[in-house]
Parts: structure tokens; sequence; C-alpha cells
């Protein structure tokens, strides 16, 4: 059985108890993943690893989309 976990999104609290890797995350909040950087515990995170890390209890997630204009 997995223990429950915290992390921060964009600093909101969620809650899981799955095991859950950044690409579920930016799935499940429906991200579109071709315009957005995301940060992981205050590091840039490169998009071929989103599939490969696993989020942590107390881990930090910042999302930033890309919007064009002018």
């Amino acid at each position: 059985m997995n223990k429950r976990k915290t992390f921060f999104l964009n600093g909101e609290e969620f809650f899981g108890s799955k095991k859950l890797t950044l690409f579920d995350v930016i799935t499940y909040f429906k991200y579109n993943s071709a315009i957005l950087v995301l940060e992981y515990n205050n590091f840039i995170c490169p998009r071929e690893n989103w599939n490969n890390i696993c989020i942590n209890h107390k881990d930090k997630i910042e999302i930033v989309t890309i919007v064009g204009g002018g």
C-alpha cells in the first residue's frame, strides 16, 4: 500500500497516494506539453525526463506556459 504524499503544483497543495510521474501530472491537469516549461524542485526539468521522474512527498512543481502576443 502506498503512503499518502503531499506535493505542490504552482504553489497549490495536492495530495496523492498513487505513484505519479511528472508526465502523469501534466496529463491530469490537461497542460499542453508543447508550450510549457517545467521546474521540479527548483531545477528546470527536460521534457525527456518527465515520464521517468516520480513525485515524492513535499516535491515542488512549477509549470509555466508560453503565451504568444505582441
